[in-house]
């Protein structure tokens, strides 16, 4: 049974949408790959979507989700993109979380964006390595 993979950020409008993107497309071994949000937005970020097409990877399916305590139990792993703060984030505190703290991509250029999907890239690719000698 493949074990599961959780990357959460506050509205999963953006960086963990990227990150559950890039692990899918990278990961040799079989994960359940899944990202959510504490309070999830409308839709994802126009600009995420429009930087990922640009190294092709389409996130038109893809929808925001609602974090649930169910996904949290079940998850091996669970990386927090970047919310620091137990009040408005308790449940991603509840077990051991691996902790990226990457810029919220929601009122940034589209050049940084770029950089946020790179760096997001690298931590995915780091991550996968890792999984391999766990």
């Amino acid at each position: 049974m493949p074990e599961n993979i959780l990357f959460v950020c506050v509205e999963n409008a953006g960086r963990s949408q990227m990150a559950e993107a890039f692990f899918k497309k990278y990961s040799r071994v079989k994960f359940n790959v899944i990202s959510a949000g504490i309070t999830p937005s409308s839709e994802l970020n126009p600009v995420v979507v429009q930087v990922m097409k640009e190294i092709g990877i389409d996130l038109d399916t893809q929808s925001p989700k609602i974090l649930s305590n169910s996904m949290i139990e079940n998850s091996h792993k669970i990386v927090n993109m970047g919310c620091m703060d137990k009040e408005s984030c308790p449940s991603i505190f509840v077990k051991d979380v691996i902790d990226w703290n990457v810029s919220d991509p929601k009122t940034q250029s589209i050049e940084q964006v770029r950089i946020i999907r790179d760096q997001i890239k690298s931590k995915v690719l780091n991550m996968i390595d890792s999984l391999k000698v766990d």
